[in-house]
């Protein structure tokens, strides 16, 4: 797992075109929201979100619950410069998500390009008992990856790759899967990286 200082050392040094994962509009994201029927006042949260464009996309849409999570401050205060006056509306949460201790139960958990990066199995074990503490039974769950077509590396960091199969089997223990898509995502570099998308729902208490 990479430490706060590499991401710090990212957000402090590039703009958001200059890291891969810039998406000016969150459009997989943003069709499981509505795929969900979520209510507008549902419980979100993005883990890794960094300076990630999906929260204004939530905000427009009318979500009025919404906690981004990041392991970068240096993203997170940039998320809040962009948003402006908006960024009073969302719950910021700085830390590593092994080490997040969630104080709410969230009816839509969603992490892009963030789990991973976790490449120690016993991290992501530990990552599948977190989500499980932190999301409300019926609740949804919803990884974005890079495909076993996709890099084997990102900002310089080895990740693991997932399939559908190896995505649902990590997650089985409390999560039934729900539905899974592949995203072909254009760098601003104009290269492009595989994603396997995967939704699950919680149905164990």
């Amino acid at each position: 797992m990479a430490t706060k200082d590499h991401w710090e050392n990212i957000y402090s040094t590039k703009n958001e075109k200059e890291v891969s994962w810039f998406q000016q509009y969150p459009k997989t994201s943003m069709d499981f929201a509505e795929l969900f029927s979520l209510q507008k006042d549902s419980k979100i949260i993005d883990i890794g979100g960094g300076d990630s464009h999906f929260v204004d996309a939530l905000l427009e849409a009318g979500y009025t619950n919404i906690t981004v999570l990041d392991i970068s401050a240096k993203a997170i205060e940039r998320a809040k410069i962009r948003i402006g006056k908006k960024a009073e509306l969302v719950k910021w949460i700085v830390s590593d998500v092994t080490e997040f201790k969630p104080e709410e139960k969230y009816d839509f958990w969603h992490d892009r390009a963030a789990f991973h990066f976790l490449t120690d199995e016993s991290l992501a074990d530990k990552y599948v008992e977190i989500a499980n503490a932190g999301i409300e039974k019926n609740g949804f769950l919803v990884l974005g990856t890079f495909s076993v077509s996709g890099p084997k590396k990102c900002s310089g960091l080895e990740i693991k790759q997932y399939s559908e199969a190896s995505m649902s089997h990590k997650f089985e223990k409390y999560f039934k899967r729900f539905k899974c898509v592949r995203e072909d995502h254009q760098t601003p570099s104009n290269t492009t990286q595989n994603f396997v998308f995967c939704s699950f729902k919680k149905e164990i208490e």
